[in-house]
């Protein structure tokens, strides 16, 4: 049986054999397509462009993160693997778990005072002519390095009140409403007239429990510096007896130094001076029954006692040192007072960016909320703050990951003794790997540690953006 050869189908007038390519193609399966070539070329030159910025990125940005990664995994000298006992030792270390407190602290406060701040101080803007130059008020606090705003605070916050105006204002309101020591730091004689003179655990100074009425009692004070003294203080009078109604201890308070040497202890010499003011007590069974203040020339007159006897008493009230303002810089509250002047330089910045989506917003939902009877306070709870809500999270979020870096405030303002109560993560980073730790590997661990917090803050307002784009 013979085998049939396969049919070949004739070839069409001005075809192309079965299996050639066609003539308008090439080998290179469209390599010489225009629009190709032109997205080609396209990329090359984006590429080219972008070739410098991948590259400086990569020096200054990825090649750290790296290094820091495998930097942590090494002792303090860099030659013998640890793997992660830096870690370990980073929750171990208390100091840096005061750090990551701190740096807790001013993740929840600033970020959020800001916001709201801000948000406050936009809407009340759009209520006054004068916007602009409040904006521009506001905001000139950022034009300011932190270097020199945490000098400008570091002063601001000093305890003397003669230097920090804070402490100037606190004084001056607390002297508005409570009496200033008369003589600070003074203290009384041992002996009075041959009276004993004892301190009390509170400061005070009293005389033995034996003086009656119709006594009298000459009481020296010593440790008040001539600059000091009264101006209207007279000569001190010698304390002579009640005139007869038997009823009263009187006396004289003075200053026991005598002007160019001489005198006698615990006796009114000529020159001497009476020191008013002071407020002297009567005390009997632990009681105070009687209380007088001196006059110019330092007597006093305790009236209205019963027969018995009596201690006399200088309360502490009298010797107490002035009130010198609130601590600002002391362990409790340095770190207020740090984000204190964090809000200052910040707020104009949050200010501004709400500002300008609040101006953006549509006018029209507001007036139409006016119209149905909405209130202020309605139209901002219900209508403001939720068309504003992608605004106020942008501004969150990104003030949440510019606290976390903070360094240069707590470094400047908090003084030595407490920079340890005011430390962030960033400043124990620091600390740790230059400032006197000499441990990188240690600082290595915790520098990454921040990065792991930054970032997912990053990625949520990359995000954002992206959202926000579609």
């Amino acid at each position: 049986m013979s085998a049939t050869a396969p049919a070949v189908p004739p070839a069409s007038a001005g075809g192309t054999p079965p299996g050639s390519r066609p003539s308008g193609g090439s080998a290179a399966g469209g390599d010489t397509d225009p629009r190709l070539r032109a997205r080609r070329r396209r990329r090359l030159v984006a590429a080219l462009f972008l070739l410098p910025a991948l590259l400086l990125l990569g020096a200054l940005v990825a090649y750290p993160i790296l290094f820091s990664v495998g930097r942590s995994l090494f002792d303090a000298t860099g030659t013998r693997f640890v793997g992660a006992d830096n870690y370990v030792e980073m929750f171990r270390d208390p100091t840096t778990l005061k750090a990551i407190r701190n740096s807790a602290i001013w993740v929840v406060v600033a970020p959020a005072l800001l916001t709201g701040l801000g948000l406050i101080l936009a809407v009340l803007t759009e209520k006054v002519r004068w916007a602009t130059a409040f904006k521009l008020l506001m905001f000139m606090p950022m034009a300011i390095s932190f270097l020199a705003a945490g000098i400008i605070f570091r002063i601001t916050y000093e305890q003397d009140p003669d230097r920090g105006v804070l402490n100037a204002v606190a004084v001056g309101v607390h002297d508005v409403f409570a009496d200033r020591p008369a003589y600070p730091g003074a203290r009384a004689r041992e002996e009075a007239g041959g009276t004993e003179v004892t301190e009390g655990k509170d400061g005070s100074y009293g005389t033995a429990a034996d003086l009656s009425p119709g006594g009298t009692l000459a009481l020296g004070v010593v440790g008040v510096p001539p600059g000091e003294v009264p101006a209207e203080a007279e000569p001190a009078a010698a304390p002579t007896a009640d005139g007869g109604s038997g009823d009263a201890l009187t006396g004289t308070v003075f200053l026991d130094f005598t002007p160019g040497g001489g005198g006698e202890p615990g006796r009114i010499d000529e020159g001497e001076r009476g020191l008013p003011g002071m407020t002297v007590q009567a005390v009997r069974d632990g009681k105070v029954v009687g209380e007088t203040t001196t006059a110019a020339d330092g007597s006093f007159r305790l009236t209205g006692l019963a027969d018995g006897s009596y201690a006399v008493r200088l309360p502490a009230s009298n010797f107490a040192e002035p009130y010198g303002g609130v601590s600002w810089l002391g362990p409790a509250l340095v770190t207020p007072a740090i984000i204190g002047a964090y809000l200052w330089i910040w707020t104009g910045f949050s200010m501004v960016l709400i500002g300008a989506g609040l101006s953006a917003m549509p006018r029209d939902v507001l007036e139409a909320a006016r119209m149905d009877g909405a209130g202020e306070w309605q139209i901002f709870r219900r209508i403001t703050v939720p068309l504003l809500a992608p605004v106020l999270t942008v501004v969150f979020v990104t003030l949440v990951i510019n606290v976390m870096k903070v360094f240069d405030l707590v470094y400047i303002i908090a003084p030595g003794p407490v920079l340890q109560d005011a430390n962030v993560l960033a400043m124990q980073m620091w600390l740790v790997s230059f400032g006197g730790g000499n441990d990188q590997g240690l600082g290595s661990a915790i520098g990454v540690l921040l990065l792991l917090l930054v970032v997912p803050a990053m990625i949520f307002n990359i995000r954002r953006f992206q959202r926000s784009r579609r």
